[in-house]
């Protein structure tokens, strides 16, 4: 029965649960309401610029960072501000997001029930439990977004994770994927079509791309390139490596195979004999004359 237990304990399912859902949030030319200005409030109106939305904020100017100033001279088409507090439900009509980073934990969580009853997502800063959505530890390259969440439980860990993933990477991540981008942009111009046999071919041959090339080569993909590439690969059904595509092959230098000391004793050898072998026969004739 012991062994039993055991294996059932060994068996069992891992917990899958305590998590949430991390996705790419689309923000492009949505609404994005901002309520305070201090430091936290810089931190999110430099996440939220990134996105391409139009950012609304609150804030009495007499408590405004230095950055949230600096960004509001920096981007006046991007952020609309407005000198004063959040005066009511009517501040978040139309907004696709609203954050709030404020020190009154009061005010935050009666934002936070006016985004719940119009169903607007809403973050509150260092309340967690009020959050539909966290800000988490982020690496931005380009194209490229890392973001690593502890689920509110240590934003401390999170900046120590981001320093070790970012040291792992080359710095040329983002470029390469920019030329990953353009490349993808050019095949679906030259085999058009959604989904399909035709989509799932252009799905393998990309990743088959992605697979031979390293991520130093991809960063060399120019035009050019990319026109070969299509050219020699997708249209012949193969991918060829930079090294092929460029023309440059990889031969192995020729092996000169050096006589060894023991055949070079023989050589040495074998001349001799002959050498005495012709010094013999021309004493014997000159005996015989």
């Amino acid at each position: 029965m012991g062994d039993s237990a055991c294996a059932s304990a060994t068996l069992a399912p891992p917990s899958i649960g305590g998590g949430s859902l991390l996705i790419a949030w689309q923000l492009k030319d949505k609404n994005v309401l901002i309520v305070g200005g201090g430091e936290v409030a810089s931190q999110r109106i430099e996440s939220i610029l990134t996105t391409d939305s139009r950012i609304t904020l609150l804030a009495p100017a007499k408590g405004l960072h230095a950055r949230t100033k600096e960004l509001i001279d920096m981007h006046p088409a991007r952020i609309t501000y407005y000198d004063r507090r959040f005066s009511g439900p009517a501040e978040i009509h139309k907004m696709d997001m609203v954050l709030t980073a404020l020190d009154d934990v009061n005010r935050s969580r009666e934002i936070c029930e006016m985004c719940r009853t119009n169903k607007v997502p809403v973050n509150a800063a260092d309340i967690p439990d009020l959050c539909d959505f966290y800000f988490g530890a982020q690496i931005r390259d380009g194209p490229l977004q890392i973001m690593i969440s502890t689920n509110g439980n240590g934003p401390r860990m999170a900046a120590l994770m981001k320093q070790k993933i970012n040291s792992a990477l080359s710095g040329n991540e983002g470029q390469a994927i920019e030329r990953v981008g353009v490349l993808r942009g050019q095949l679906k111009e030259r085999a058009s079509g959604v989904g399909g046999a035709l989509g799932r071919k252009r799905m393998k041959w990309m990743s088959e791309v992605c697979n031979v090339w390293g991520i130093d080569e991809l960063v060399q993909l120019d035009d050019a390139l990319i026109t070969k590439l299509l050219d020699d690969g997708w249209d012949k059904g193969c991918v060829p490596t930079l090294d092929q595509l460029k023309g440059r092959q990889t031969r192995k230098p020729a092996r000169q195979t050096a006589p060894s000391p023991d055949s070079s004793q023989w050589l040495l050898a074998a001349a001799s004999f002959a050498l005495g072998a012709v010094c013999a026969t021309l004493a014997l004739v000159s005996r015989r004359r």
